[in-house]
Protein backbone atom coordinates (compact mmCIF):
# COMPACT_ATOMS: atom_id res chain seq x y z
CA UNK A 1 0.00 0.00 0.00
CA UNK A 2 1.24 3.57 -1.00
CA UNK A 3 2.24 6.16 1.75
CA UNK A 4 -1.25 7.94 -0.27
CA UNK A 5 -3.51 4.91 0.25
CA UNK A 6 -2.24 4.82 3.79
CA UNK A 7 -3.27 8.39 4.86
CA UNK A 8 -6.61 8.15 3.26
CA UNK A 9 -7.39 5.12 4.45
CA UNK A 10 -6.31 6.41 8.11
CA UNK A 11 -8.50 9.62 7.36
CA UNK A 12 -11.33 7.45 7.24
CA UNK A 13 -10.38 5.70 10.04
CA UNK A 14 -10.08 8.39 12.19
CA UNK A 15 -13.51 9.96 10.70
CA UNK A 16 -15.62 6.41 11.83
CA UNK A 17 -13.22 6.83 15.19
CA UNK A 18 -13.99 10.56 15.87
CA UNK A 19 -10.59 11.20 16.02
CA UNK A 20 -11.13 15.14 14.99
CA UNK A 21 -7.18 15.74 15.60
CA UNK A 22 -5.68 12.59 13.44
CA UNK A 23 -8.27 13.38 10.88
CA UNK A 24 -7.42 17.30 10.28
CA UNK A 25 -3.46 16.67 10.20
CA UNK A 26 -3.78 13.70 7.73
CA UNK A 27 -5.75 15.86 5.59
CA UNK A 28 -3.82 18.93 5.61
CA UNK A 29 -1.55 16.83 5.00
CA UNK A 30 -3.12 14.97 1.99
CA UNK A 31 -4.14 18.62 0.38
CA UNK A 32 -0.40 19.57 0.77
CA UNK A 33 0.29 16.68 -1.25
CA UNK A 34 -2.60 17.66 -3.55
CA UNK A 35 -1.20 20.94 -3.87
CA UNK A 36 2.13 19.61 -4.88
CA UNK A 37 1.04 17.60 -7.36
CA UNK A 38 -1.00 20.20 -9.26
CA UNK A 39 1.94 22.04 -8.87
CA UNK A 40 4.14 19.65 -11.04
CA UNK A 41 1.43 18.67 -13.09
CA UNK A 42 1.49 15.01 -12.25
CA UNK A 43 1.49 12.86 -9.25
CA UNK A 44 3.60 12.33 -6.96
CA UNK A 45 6.18 9.71 -6.21
CA UNK A 46 6.69 8.00 -2.46
CA UNK A 47 9.46 9.78 -2.07
CA UNK A 48 8.15 13.17 -3.19
CA UNK A 49 5.05 12.54 -1.36
CA UNK A 50 7.71 11.48 1.73
CA UNK A 51 9.46 14.98 1.29
CA UNK A 52 5.71 16.90 1.47
CA UNK A 53 5.25 14.96 5.04
CA UNK A 54 8.98 15.66 6.12
CA UNK A 55 8.16 19.46 5.43
CA UNK A 56 4.85 19.25 7.13
CA UNK A 57 6.94 17.65 9.95
CA UNK A 58 9.62 20.59 9.90
CA UNK A 59 6.83 23.21 9.34
CA UNK A 60 5.42 22.42 12.71
CA UNK A 61 8.73 21.90 14.78
CA UNK A 62 9.04 25.34 14.03
CA UNK A 63 5.96 26.09 14.99
CA UNK A 64 6.33 24.36 18.46
CA UNK A 65 10.06 26.61 18.80
CA UNK A 66 7.80 29.90 17.77
CA UNK A 67 4.67 28.86 20.47
CA UNK A 68 7.28 28.38 22.97
CA UNK A 69 9.29 31.30 22.45
CA UNK A 70 5.74 33.27 22.75
CA UNK A 71 4.60 31.59 26.11
CA UNK A 72 1.94 29.71 24.33
CA UNK A 73 2.62 26.19 25.72
CA UNK A 74 -1.03 24.70 24.75
CA UNK A 75 -0.42 25.36 21.24
CA UNK A 76 3.20 23.90 21.58
CA UNK A 77 1.27 21.10 22.62
CA UNK A 78 -0.82 20.76 19.66
CA UNK A 79 1.84 20.97 17.48
CA UNK A 80 3.63 18.40 19.05
CA UNK A 81 0.76 16.07 18.96
CA UNK A 82 0.63 16.70 15.32
CA UNK A 83 3.78 15.85 14.44
CA UNK A 84 3.59 12.53 16.42
CA UNK A 85 0.64 11.66 13.74
CA UNK A 86 2.55 12.21 10.78
CA UNK A 87 5.71 10.80 12.58
CA UNK A 88 3.83 7.45 12.07
CA UNK A 89 4.06 7.79 8.15
CA UNK A 90 7.93 8.47 8.17
CA UNK A 91 10.68 6.23 8.01
CA UNK A 92 12.41 5.73 11.53
CA UNK A 93 14.61 8.35 12.70
CA UNK A 94 18.30 7.97 12.13
CA UNK A 95 19.93 8.00 15.34
CA UNK A 96 23.00 10.63 16.21
CA UNK A 97 25.38 7.32 15.56
CA UNK A 98 23.67 6.63 12.47
CA UNK A 99 23.89 9.91 10.97
CA UNK A 100 27.45 10.31 12.24
CA UNK A 101 28.75 7.37 10.32
CA UNK A 102 26.87 8.16 7.21
CA UNK A 103 28.79 11.78 7.29
CA UNK A 104 31.82 10.34 7.66
CA UNK A 105 30.89 7.96 4.94
CA UNK A 106 29.98 11.07 2.53
CA UNK A 107 33.13 12.51 3.30
CA UNK A 108 35.74 9.55 2.59
CA UNK A 109 32.95 8.55 -0.56
CA UNK A 110 33.31 12.02 -1.90
CA UNK A 111 36.72 13.28 -0.91
CA UNK A 112 36.23 16.46 0.70
CA UNK A 113 38.82 18.22 2.20
CA UNK A 114 36.98 21.59 2.93
CA UNK A 115 34.17 23.39 3.79
CA UNK A 116 33.88 24.11 -0.15
CA UNK A 117 33.19 20.34 -0.60
CA UNK A 118 30.45 20.43 1.21
CA UNK A 119 27.64 20.54 -1.07
CA UNK A 120 29.34 17.41 -2.54
CA UNK A 121 28.82 15.64 0.58
CA UNK A 122 25.24 16.74 1.64
CA UNK A 123 24.20 15.68 -2.11
CA UNK A 124 25.71 12.19 -1.62
CA UNK A 125 23.82 12.22 1.76
CA UNK A 126 20.29 13.73 0.95
CA UNK A 127 18.82 9.94 -0.25
CA UNK A 128 20.24 8.84 2.39
CA UNK A 129 18.66 11.11 4.79
CA UNK A 130 15.64 11.97 3.48
CA UNK A 131 12.46 12.21 6.05
CA UNK A 132 14.68 10.40 8.06
CA UNK A 133 16.98 13.09 9.93
CA UNK A 134 16.69 16.52 9.78
CA UNK A 135 18.43 18.68 7.06
CA UNK A 136 19.55 21.54 9.23
CA UNK A 137 20.98 18.81 11.59
CA UNK A 138 22.94 16.81 8.99
CA UNK A 139 24.69 19.99 7.41
CA UNK A 140 25.72 21.31 11.25
CA UNK A 141 27.37 17.64 11.54
CA UNK A 142 29.13 17.96 7.96
CA UNK A 143 30.38 21.01 8.25
CA UNK A 144 32.11 20.03 11.66
CA UNK A 145 33.45 17.13 10.07
CA UNK A 146 35.20 19.34 7.55
CA UNK A 147 36.25 21.62 9.54
CA UNK A 148 38.06 18.65 11.43
CA UNK A 149 39.03 17.13 8.27
CA UNK A 150 40.67 20.54 6.42
CA UNK A 151 42.06 21.28 10.39
CA UNK A 152 43.95 18.09 10.36
CA UNK A 153 45.23 18.32 6.97
CA UNK A 154 46.48 22.03 7.41
CA UNK A 155 48.27 20.86 10.85
CA UNK A 156 49.70 18.55 9.03
CA UNK A 157 47.91 15.08 10.78
CA UNK A 158 49.19 16.24 14.25
CA UNK A 159 46.06 17.41 15.43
Amino acid sequence: MSLQQRIQTDIATAMRGGDALRRDVLRMASSAAHYAEKRNGRALTEDEYLAVLTREVKTRRESVEAFRGGGREDLATKEEREIAILSEFLPQALTEAEIADLVHAGIAETGAATARDMGKVMGWLASRTRGRADGKHVSELVAQALAQVDLAAHDGGRG
